[in-house]
């Protein structure tokens, strides 16, 4: 009956992940929406926020009149060159449900602005969470929302979101009463369009912890270790670069992989902290680009490295060359398994603050070091896969010259590969 209920529990999560939702955008996004439109003789701005699950755990109890002052209070709209004062009118809140049993914030308000005696120029600007990610829309009368006011964002643009802050129009007053906008209110407000959460998230929120099911979970969490590092990221192609550049063994392989296991888990504890400690001074999301950077640059370095390496070698033929080659290889083998684990995964992050919302900590530890296990056990097989390749290849050369080249070009790919990463990271930092 045990082995049912366990058998019941694994195939449950891998294909019918939990009810609960996460946000398309990301765990990180705070998104802003923002409607400029005139009834009657008068401006009214219709705006709506939708925050994350990250966001809305660092929120806690929000405030809602005093959050629709503070909306008011970046969202300037300008008349004629005169800038204009919005004052909140109503609004609601609610909080759906997000990924592991975090809940989400979707939050509207109607900002009531001047009276129109005629054709006007209004310049209207959202200086709202500048700083942070998600998407950003205005829209003027009663043109169409590409999110349908942040509730069902396409998917063709979510890998790069709308950035529209401000925008200039022309508005004339009208000439018919009109009734003013007014919030979304009831089951309206409560769902926005969301995309199924993932397993890994679902299984901090389940219900009756016995022992069968943690154990289940345990196993669940490994697996979806193991497919998020076959995702793209993590180094899979800088691990199989090295190992074939550094005449990697299995050994090496097997110690990338526990050093890619301490990196992640160790990251989203100290993730975690800044999130719940330090989120008044440092922004979790903002860090992520500097993780990057930080990855890029020991990319580069470890490319460097190598193909120096492998310069000196084919310069100087010296007997205790490949001895020295080796000593090179075990100082950068911990860059390569920290540029491996260096940013954790949101969803492990996430993991981490919905057990702690839900008093599950020492649960919550484990699915993450289950689940960093699962991530590394994928990068060292592919190293193993690497390894194993680069010696078939060298049997089955005719003169070994080619498979004398391997390295040199690893370690080329290594090089292109961490300019790539650094380039890419470098506009993303503030």
């Amino acid at each position: 009956m045990k082995r049912l209920l366990l058998t019941c529990v694994v195939l449950t999560v891998l294909v019918a992940p939990a009810a609960a939702s996460a946000h398309p955008l990301g765990n990180f996004t705070i998104n802003r929406f923002s409607r400029v439109e005139v009834a009657g003789p008068r401006v009214y701005v219709r705006y709506v926020l939708d925050l994350a699950e990250i966001p809305t755990f660092q929120a806690g109890r929000i405030d809602a009149p005093g959050l629709a002052r503070r909306i008011a209070r970046g969202a300037q709209l300008t008349v004629d060159g005169h800038r204009a004062h919005l004052v909140p009118v109503e609004w609601s809140l609610a909080h759906p449900n997000g990924a592991g049993g975090l809940k989400t914030t979707r939050f509207e308000v109607i900002l009531h602005g001047p009276r129109l005696h005629g054709r006007a120029g209004v310049t209207y600007r959202d200086r709202n969470y500048a700083d942070r990610i998600g998407w950003k829309e205005i829209v003027v009368g009663d043109a169409p929302s590409r999110s349908h006011e942040l509730r069902a964002y396409p998917k063709d643009l979510l890998s790069s979101p709308l950035e529209i802050t401000h925008v200039h129009t022309s508005l004339v007053p009208g000439t018919l009463p009109k009734t003013r906008p007014h919030v979304t209110r009831g089951a309206g407000l409560r769902a926005p369009d969301r995309v199924a959460d993932s397993g890994f998230a679902a299984l901090v929120a389940r219900d009756h912890l016995g022992a069968w099911v943690v154990l289940a979970s345990l196993a669940v969490a490994f697996f979806w270790g193991a497919a998020h590092a076959l995702s793209p990221g993590h180094g899979k192609t800088i691990v199989t670069a090295y190992l074939v550049g550094r005449r990697g063994t299995p050994r090496h392989a097997a110690l990338l992989g526990l050093i890619v296991t301490a990196t992640h888990t160790i990251g989203v504890f100290a993730l975690g902290i800044v999130t719940l400690v330090l989120s008044r001074f440092v922004v979790p999301d903002q860090l992520y680009p500097w993780l990057n950077l930080v990855s890029g640059v020991l990319v580069v370095a470890i490319g460097a490295s190598v193909l120096r390496a492998r310069w000196r070698h084919a310069r100087h033929r010296h007997p205790h060359e490949h001895h020295h080659e080796q000593e090179l290889s075990r100082r950068s083998l911990i860059a390569v398994g920290v540029s491996g684990g260096l940013l954790p995964c949101p969803s492990a992050l996430v993991v981490l603050l919905a057990a702690i919302s839900l008093h599950r900590l020492g649960f919550g530890l484990l699915l993450i070091v289950a689940f960093s296990a699962g991530l590394a056990l994928a990068i060292t097989g592919i190293g193993l896969v690497a390894v194993v390749a680069r010696s078939a290849f060298r049997r089955v050369s005719l003169d070994g010259r080619l498979a004398s080249f391997l390295p040199a070009v690893s370690a080329v790919v290594i090089l292109a590969a961490g300019v790539v990463m650094t380039i890419h990271a470098v506009p993303k930092v503030r």
